[in-house]
């Protein structure tokens, strides 16, 4: 054979060797595929082939096998199984750039898909490999490295430390710098992932100035990047006072609120997540945010969405209004309570409307002047049917029941208060019976009504317990009244004049 011959048989193997790993990348592109190529040995097949001479080759094999074990635990399984990790960790120190983020790709496609899975990564010493790669002049080998190690952190907190420990954090701040879009959007998301588990890496996190570094970007025109800025900064404040502080420290009220009409929905999220997170700890926090007009924006932003995406924006007001009477009026005043009875009767998810029935009950606990304001919006017949519901979720049961007792303990504004006498079960009941027996001794107007309005009569129909509270507030209102007038309302009382009609001798 001479010497052209064997170069053309070189040549032709090079080809089939190339045109075998494209043609396999191409088809893990395809879910339907998959699972042929899992039952064909694939794996096998391409493991040796990370080590071609060729590295087109090479690179174009570590993408397939990145796309293979991206859409399963199984196939990801396999790679780990297959020894083909430590074999990706030495070549992103030694090998070019296209070579470097396909491995960086297949290491985060297998550390996605659970905390054993992502520690098998780490085990087989990726962490140092891609935090060098951070270092990288190529903006793309950063960002996939970025990439992989915010996979890693996001599934606790323990391999979060091992991200930080390896010297990650600082390299990501840097990164966030970096002029290119794609690159910052992945270093936030790393940095949101690694401070999201505990107030300690969160700490670590901030100490390196990433507040700052993120701040600057909330008005960036990128949406993806500032989904991912908001989130890193909730993250922060979620955590404690003085994180939360830090962050508004940072100038970025009342900028933010212009994000709230961000046609990004998720933007608009985000925005209202970091809103909660603040306004959650301290009512000084909370009242920064009313000063700075977030109340009525968040109001706004829950009158323009509908579904997942208003939850940060109800437990928000719900935790403003916790804190004090004052910031509970804020949220009144701002026409809060209408746009929650809304959320209250459109949303068709029980986590939605129990968040909704919280916020509410922590509006209306304070004063009479607050239950008022809630119970005008008509939401004590909404919770009421809610806590009664058997389809309802327990949580929501139960969030309605407390919402409804804390309301009523406070409510004086009786025309709300008297639908309730007809539906509600005892343990509700004895709270409304409740409220007119402290009303009525000192409201001749209120009693006339009540008798008027056949409210009388309906408690003369409860039957209470001896001895019971329930029994002792309906005897307060009968106080109120005539005996006569009380006797004609009770049941009974017109067979009772029919007797004496019967009995009654004519003179």
């Amino acid at each position: 054979m001479s010497q052209r011959q064997v170069l053309q048989v070189f040549e032709q193997y090079q080809k089939s060797r190339t045109q075998f790993v494209q043609t396999v990348a191409e088809l893990a592109t395809r879910p339907q595929n998959i699972e042929t190529l899992q039952n064909a040995g694939v794996m096998s097949l391409l493991r040796p082939l990370l080590l071609d001479v060729v590295p087109t080759i090479q690179q174009t094999a570590a993408l397939a096998l990145g796309r293979l074990a991206n859409y399963n635990d199984d196939l990801a399984e396999a790679i780990v199984k297959g020894d083909i990790l430590p074999q990706l960790v030495y070549s992103l120190a030694e090998q070019n750039r296209f070579y470097k983020k396909a491995a960086a790709f297949v290491l985060r496609a297998v550390a996605r898909h659970s905390p054993a899975l992502a520690q098998a990564v780490v085990d087989c010493g990726a962490l140092e490999a891609l935090v060098i790669s951070l270092e990288e002049f190529d903006p793309g080998v950063k960002e996939a490295a970025a990439w992989a190690l915010g996979y890693i952190a996001r599934h606790n907190g323990e391999l979060s430390q091992a991200v930080v420990d390896a010297g990650a954090v600082p390299l990501l701040v840097l990164c966030v710098q970096e002029p290119e879009i794609a690159l910052k959007r992945i270093a936030a998301s790393a940095l949101s992932d690694i401070a999201k588990h505990s107030p300690e890496l969160a700490q670590t996190v901030v100490d390196t100035g990433a507040i700052a570094h993120l701040a600057q970007m909330i008005l960036n025109p990128d949406a993806k990047l500032k989904r991912q800025v908001f989130s890193a900064l909730s993250q922060f404040s979620k955590h404690s006072v003085d994180l939360a502080e830090l962050v508004v420290e940072a100038e970025i009220f009342p900028a933010v609120l212009a994000c709230l009409r961000d046609p990004d929905e998720y933007v608009r999220k985000n925005v209202t997540t970091l809103m909660r997170e603040i306004t959650k700890h301290t009512p000084e926090l909370s009242q920064l945010i009313v000063n700075s007009g977030g109340i009525a924006a968040v109001i706004d932003y829950l009158g323009d969405c509908k579904g997942a995406v208003r939850l940060p924006g109800i437990m928000m007001l719900g935790y403003v209004a916790a804190h004090s009477e004052n910031l509970a009026m804020a949220v009144i005043v701002s026409k809060g309570v209408p746009q929650l009875a809304i959320c209250l009767s459109e949303e068709p998810e029980d986590h939605i409307r129990a968040a909704t029935a919280w916020s509410l009950g922590q509006i209306g606990r304070h004063t009479p002047e607050h239950a008022r304001a809630v119970a005008a919006a008509n939401v004590l017949p909404k919770l009421l049917a809610l806590y009664m519901d058997t389809q309802s979720s327990e949580d929501l049961q139960v969030k309605a029941k407390k919402a409804l007792k804390s309301i009523l303990q406070k409510c004086t504004h009786l025309p709300a208060l008297e639908p309730l006498l007809y539906d509600a079960p005892s343990n509700i009941l004895k709270h409304v019976v409740c409220q007119f027996s402290k009303v009525l001794p000192h409201d001749s107007k209120a009693r006339r009504l009540f008798v008027t309005s056949g409210g009388l009569k309906k408690v003369q129909e409860i039957k209470a317990d001896t001895g019971s509270a329930l029994q002792e507030y309906i005897t307060s209102i009968n106080n109120c009244y005539p005996e006569e007038i009380v006797r004609y309302y009770s049941p009974g009382y017109s067979e009772t004049l029919l007797e004496r009609i019967e009995k009654y001798q004519p003179v």
